[in-house]
């Protein structure tokens, strides 16, 4: 099948233009001018390359690429952006894609596209049961729940979204049944209805599935679509207002007074609260039996105990486990997604991989020290198998963390080089002196992997920037993408470590 290119651009000369001088080159174009339309599309017919205006209406181009790069059957796509002012440069980087500025040639984004091709490798793709068109998947942290609901109410889907968080036995599911883009249903754990919408809204890590599809369900959520969204955000904001105000959900919970001294006449949720006391000693407990919102219940449990009525004990009962300080914890969020994808439901868990090639020992030792002075770095014994080292480890949260696993480049090595790559969340080729000496050792690894699906190579250059940094080593290696490139003098520790910060978080799916 011949590649696709799908042009979105809201300026529609514009776009007939760029997709003329595409077709001029033998390449197949398709026009949209919104990103509803360009989602839909390209959802259904996974172009190989979508040329996409920043400021696209309905969907921006920036917010349109993080979703397609979320979701599975699209994540290979590559993304060239037409800028609007502020970006002079002819193919200038974004975090999701390369950037042209508006006033560019056709013929100039034609060749970019062309190029493009011409470096995409082929990758299988995995379709539904039955030859069914696949439907949309994608991560929550990359976008958020009641934006995705709103996106199918505008375009009238009907079908279901199916959510999962966590992992294992602590995994938890959800589902939100759509009609015509109306919300008809929701369901969590053994709760329903508009209780379970909202609660699944506060979701912010996992992923979700959409499958178009006859939804039998009745109807019962009678509240309009956008109005429940205006709610869920309304609680979301005061939830966020009120922060740790809030009983926390592992909280101990009991009654502080007799109740024959309570009023008689009691609102009918804090009559329902009071209840529920005698049948939980938790305050999820509590949550997950009351029949109102989660966010209404804990105002009440908290109005409750200010005036004496409850009492709220906090002990160790299994909070959150923190994150550690490299990481914000969207990005640990973002990454124990990746991790979790493709894991059985009862798996272990087990750690995100980093390989490490470098075609001296020296600037192995310079690339660990570097690692060494990072927050939170755990030095770990070095392997007995020939050629493989494990040597860094940085932990995430109590069960995951990103080792750093140093591999062999010499040619009698290659035969493990795919073994080792394989599940990686990326490879790191370490240029140390004389770099020109370091590509050619280092051109058989990097050529092979190249050839490995679904790699992601980066590239650490240990030398003063003012020696010629990533740009220099960027244009040595033919690059077309210098966000694969990073340059960090152990000269200069402090501007070295801040610089493998940042490539830590480029280094996240």
């Amino acid at each position: 099948m011949a590649d696709t290119v799908l042009v979105a651009d809201g300026d529609s000369d514009r776009a007939r233009r760029v997709a003329a001088a595409v077709r001029a080159l033998a390449i197949e174009a398709r026009i949209v001018h919104h990103g509803a339309a360009a989602l839909e599309v390209a959802l259904a017919e996974k172009p190989a390359v979508m040329i996409a205006q920043i400021d696209l209406p309905l969907i921006d181009g920036t917010r349109l690429a993080e979703i397609l790069h979320a979701n599975p059957h699209t994540c290979a796509m590559g993304i060239l952006f037409i800028g609007q002012g502020g970006r002079e440069e002819s193919g200038s980087p974004t975090r999701a894609g390369r950037v042209i500025p508006p006033h560019a040639d056709p013929d100039t984004i034609a060749r970019f596209v062309q190029a493009m091709l011409q470096k995409r490798r082929p990758e299988p793709l995995r379709t539904a049961a039955g030859g069914a068109t696949p439907g949309v998947e994608g991560k929550l942290s990359q976008i958020a729940l009641a934006e995705l609901i709103e996106l199918f109410h505008v375009n009238r889907k009907t079908g279901v979204i199916e959510l999962r968080q966590g992992g294992g036995r602590r995994a938890a599911t959800g589902r939100i049944y759509l009609r015509d883009g109306d919300v008809l249903q929701a369901r969590t754990a053994q709760i329903e209805g508009e209780k379970a919408f909202y609660r699944l809204l506060t979701w912010r890590r996992g992923t979700f599935a959409f499958r178009e599809e006859e939804c039998g369900e009745a109807a019962a959520i009678d509240r309009p679509t956008r109005a429940l969204l205006r709610e869920g955000r309304r609680q979301a904001e005061e939830w966020e207002r009120l922060g740790s105000e809030l009983p926390p959900l592992h909280a101990r919970v009991s009654l502080r007074v007799a109740r024959s001294s309570l009023p008689n006449v009691l609102h009918p949720l804090t009559q329902e609260v009071l209840l529920l006391l005698e049948l939980s000693q938790r305050v999820r407990d509590v949550l997950d039996r009351s029949s109102y919102p989660d966010y209404q219940v804990l105002r009440t449990l908290q109005t409750l105990a200010r005036r004496g009525m409850v009492d709220l004990r906090s002990d160790d009962a299994s909070p959150e486990a923190p994150v550690a300080g490299l990481f914000a914890p969207t990005m640990a969020g973002r990454l124990r997604d990746w991790l979790e994808q493709g894991r059985p439901r009862e798996g272990t868990p087990w750690d995100a991989k980093v390989v490490v090639f470098a075609a001296q020992t020296q600037t192995h030792e310079a690339f660990r020290g570097l690692l060494e002075k990072l927050p939170g770095v755990e030095s770990t014994p070095r392997g007995e198998a020939p050629g493989v080292w494990t040597t860094a480890r940085i932990p995430i949260d109590d069960e995951l963390g990103i080792e750093f696993v140093e591999v062999a480049a010499a040619p009698g090595f290659a035969p493990i080089w795919p073994l080792v790559v394989h599940g990686a969340l990326a490879a790191l080729f370490v240029h140390g002196d004389g770099v020109e000496a370091s590509i050619r050792a280092l051109r058989p690894a990097i050529e092979a992997l190249d050839m490995l699906p679904r790699a992601r190579a980066f590239h650490v250059l240990l030398e003063d920037k003012e020696r010629g940094g990533s740009e220099a080593l960027c244009e040595r290696l033919g690059l077309f993408d210098d966000r694969t490139v990073a340059a960090a003098s152990p000269e200069k520790p402090e501007d070295a470590i801040a610089t493998l910060r940042e490539l830590l978080v480029r280094l996240l799916p």
